[in-house]
């Protein structure tokens, strides 16, 4: 497949004992397709980061799958390519891809906030995705630059927050998605509405009361950045906890790692996460994971570490999630 040559190519740089060399090209990933997003995650649980990268101006996405530190393009055969908006149009693109386990099915989904149709990519399993935003009515044709995905309500489904973007002196409107047992449903309080947000979005629990709100920016006459407090209450909120992840010398460092939930004692998923601090758009964060449960009492939480083939596993026990309201609960992974 050919690619523009009028631009640079992408770049990676490796760390090596604090210098810096770009490796890109040598692995796999250094081809000049125009990307504004990117996020890696091990999409097909074998025990290294894959990464997915969201390209503009009509050129198909990128999901580049990790074998021993080389990259391939599988994005074709995995059908995400064209990302749900199309190829070829250079007035389209995908602008930033978002990673959550949408189902809790213990699988990372895929949702991508497009300069055109959006798209939600259901993990099959079997390193393939299907587009299933057309059947939730997430597929809205506009211009959107940022996607966020947070459980609002508690319910044990994560929530899908998407803004729209200003561009060619048309302000696009900002959704509020509930994920619902039917679906996801469009719930956009009217005070979301007129803010007219249109670039970074983090839901992050800024007073500690155990339920996520939303901090948002845009780039309006004066410039914006609102937090909207969530009013969830008190015994709703009560049911979440927070997970944060360091290594052995308390560094945030861990970014791909995944925490799973489950009722304590069994292997009943209630949800999934992945620390992820870099793929946002206009906005970054090294912000613990974020879980409504849904329900009350003890939970067994998993922490997995994807890296050189494997997948290494820390479980905590019999955690009460009343007992680190307001406070993260902090899990330290062996090097």
């Amino acid at each position: 497949m050919g690619f523009p040559t009028a631009y640079p190519p992408r770049l990676l740089f490796e760390n090596d004992g604090g210098t810096f060399r770009d490796v890109a090209a040598e692995v796999g990933l250094g081809d000049p397709r125009r990307t504004v997003g990117a996020v890696w995650f091990d999409y097909e649980q074998d025990g290294d980061l894959d990464i997915f990268v969201a390209n503009m101006d009509g050129d198909p996405n990128g999901l580049f799958r990790n074998d021993g530190g080389i990259f391939t393009d599988v994005a074709a055969e995995a059908g995400v390519a064209d990302g749900g908006r199309g190829l070829g149009n250079e007035s389209l693109g995908t602008v930033r891809p978002c990673v959550a386990d949408y189902d809790n099915d213990g699988l990372f989904d895929v949702f991508l906030a497009n300069y055109g149709p959006n798209a939600l990519y259901h993990n099959e399993g079997d390193g393939t995705f299907r587009d299933v935003a057309p059947e939730f009515g997430l597929n809205i044709d506009a211009r959107y630059d940022t996607c966020e995905f947070g459980d609002y309500d508690h319910d044990g489904r994560v929530d899908l927050f998407v803004n729209g973007t200003v561009t060619g002196g048309t302000q696009y409107r900002d959704y509020l998605f509930r994920n619902t047992s039917d679906g996801f449903q469009d719930v956009t309080p009217p005070e979301l509405l007129g803010l007219d947000a249109d670039h970074g979005a983090v839901w992050v629990d800024f007073d500690q009361d155990g339920a996520l709100d939303l901090s948002l920016t845009g780039v309006t006459d004066t410039g914006m950045h609102h937090v909207m407090r969530n009013l969830l209450g008190a015994e709703l909120k009560a049911r979440s906890i927070q997970v944060r992840v360091i290594d052995s010398m308390g560094r945030a460092t861990k970014a791909g790692a995944e925490v799973r939930v489950y009722t304590a004692g069994t292997r009943t998923l209630l949800g999934t996460r992945i620390l992820d601090t870099g793929s946002g758009y206009d906005s970054q964060s090294v912000l613990p994971v974020h879980f409504g449960l849904g329900g009350d009492g003890p939970v067994d939480i998993e922490v997995l570490f994807p890296g050189n083939g494997s997948r290494a596993v820390t479980l905590l026990t019999n955690v009460e999630p009343a007992e680190h309201t307001g406070q993260p609960l902090t899990v330290m992974l062996p090097e």
